[in-house]
């Protein structure tokens, strides 16, 4: 092989080492150039397609581009995160976690993706809390009288939640440790049936988000006892937190996220961090996200990831304690 030869290969191999990283940095630098996806595993109308379709707009017009929805229910949400996880890492379809991404970690053996191997957490986006309520025939008014309620009458009480495993479910365990009592699970399909069966009768408390308790809260047809959050929310002014109630450290929120796939390059992870930062100081979005008895929130990938690191922890530390079959 002569001199011209060897040097036109080695000038080759070099561009070929090179372009990889100048494809990643006029990827990162030109984004985005194209329409956004952001995948949500549950289907339309629920809260976590709301928060998607409530952020979309002000993501959109931040990165000068369209952005369209992609519900992929099924599974516990694992179906369209597992869907999520196997795209493309370009930036250009994104995952909108919950909560209940992080208590499938735990609860179930095989939910087809790791959160935190698999995904880049991005920003978490709201946060909405739990209401205890129990029904108005119940003869307790307070969280203290409700705990003595349950001691005076071990296994009478009993308490509704979406389904095994859910956040209701896994709260109401929680409030029977924490307080020494002992009261039934009650397991249903859905929030909603779960609901106005606490409305009727059928079942005597339960850890309710405060966007579908609110108007049965408003219209007597449930008591609040207090709300799972650090302060009180602004459309149950008078309803103590659990904290003022005598239970301190006792949160159940439910949250959104954005993640994009593991491997996804950090510059355009911090220009989506940017813009869900500039999303959640619009008035626009804070007041519709208020509307839903929630709160619009952002955080750097660093802060979220700790935050779902620390999460991951508690509801399978909640799982492991109650002895929840594995799935």
């Amino acid at each position: 092989m002569d001199r011209r030869t060897l040097l036109k290969t080695g000038l080759v191999s070099s561009l070929g080492l090179v372009a990889p990283v100048f494809s990643a940095k006029a990827q990162a630098t030109n984004y985005p150039d194209r329409l956004i996806k952001i995948v949500v595993a549950f289907g339309p109308g629920g809260s976590t397609d709301v928060t998607a379709r409530t952020i979309s707009p002000s993501l959109g017009a931040i990165l000068s581009q369209s952005i369209v929805i992609e519900n992929k229910p099924g599974g516990g949400s694992n179906i369209g995160a597992a869907y999520a996880a196997k795209a493309a890492p370009d930036g250009y379809t994104l995952f909108l976690g919950t909560i209940a991404n992080v208590i499938n970690m735990s609860l179930y053996s095989s939910p087809g993706y790791n959160l935190l191997a698999d995904f880049i957490p991005i920003s978490q986006l709201s946060a909405a809390p739990a209401v205890l309520v129990v029904n108005p025939k119940l003869p307790v008014n307070t969280v203290a009288e409700l705990i003595a309620y349950a001691k005076a009458n071990p296994d009478k009480l009993n308490f509704a939640s979406s389904g095994v495993g859910t956040t209701p479910h896994l709260a109401g365990e929680i409030f029977n440790q924490r307080n020494g009592v002992k009261t039934r699970h009650i397991p249903y399909k859905g929030a909603a049936p779960a609901l106005n069966d606490t409305i009727a009768g059928v079942t005597d408390f339960g850890f309710k988000t405060a966007l579908s308790a609110i108007p049965s809260i408003q219209g007597g047809r449930i008591r609040a006892l207090a709300v799972a959050a650090p302060q009180r929310l602004a459309l149950l002014p008078d309803v103590p937190t659990l904290a003022e109630a005598g239970l301190s450290d006792f949160e159940i929120t439910s949250w959104n996220g954005l993640f994009a796939p593991r491997g996804t390059n950090p510059e355009i992870i911090k220009k989506l961090s940017n813009a869900c930062m500039q999303i959640s100081q619009l008035p626009d979005v804070q007041k519709a996200f208020a509307a839903q008895a929630a709160l619009s929130v952002s955080s750097t990938p660093e802060n979220f990831k700790k935050f779902i690191e620390t999460e991951i922890k508690i509801w399978g530390d909640v799982i492991n304690s109650v002895g929840i079959q594995k799935l």
